[in-house]
């Protein structure tokens, strides 16, 4: 398979490690796809029925490089959440201690995913950042993001066959 026609799908990745991770199963989260920072503002209004999700941006920000090997890069958005009591600093800390872990666990198994994309022309970014968000931004809720950057080879050879031909002018 080819780079043009493999494309990586970070949400099934993701849909998957949560079904399948024995931390996540045992802390109770659960899969959701959003649409941004504001999506994912959204779905923690309805955390009443789970106790902590992970949740994956339908969406991707990306930009094109046209250097001496031309490459496109997405990167895709990926938030964990999970409940605590609002006025509890200590119940926050441990449950900012629980996605740390989730975050370690996934890591683990994005390592060979890695190899698996690299076999299909697409590239991982090699620093991942976790990203805490402020204890302000939902109350009871303790929140962090990591983002994952894919690039793949971006053929931008001129082709003549996808333009109509320039107007002649008569003079």
């Amino acid at each position: 398979m080819s780079a043009h026609n493999f494309n990586w799908n970070a949400s099934a990745f993701f849909e998957h490690l949560t079904a399948t991770n024995r931390h996540a199963i045992a802390h109770g989260y659960t899969f959701a796809r959003v649409s941004s920072l504001e999506g994912f503002h959204g779905a923690l209004s309805d955390m009443l029925e789970t106790p902590a999700f992970v949740a994956v941006s339908d969406t991707s920000q990306g930009y094109l490089s046209l250097d001496n090997s031309p490459h496109t890069r997405r990167t895709k958005l990926i938030f964990l959440a999970m409940r605590h009591a609002p006025d509890s600093m200590t119940h926050r800390e441990e449950c900012m201690d629980n996605m740390r872990e989730l975050f370690r666990q996934f890591m683990s198994a994005l390592l060979p995913e890695k190899t698996r994309l690299l076999e299909n022309g697409l590239y991982l970014s090699p620093r991942i950042d976790f990203n805490e968000i402020d204890r302000y931004f939902f109350t009871g809720c303790a929140c962090a993001f990591f983002q994952i950057a894919v690039d793949t080879y971006t053929d931008l050879s001129y082709n003549p066959d996808e333009w109509l031909p320039a107007p002649t002018t008569d003079n």
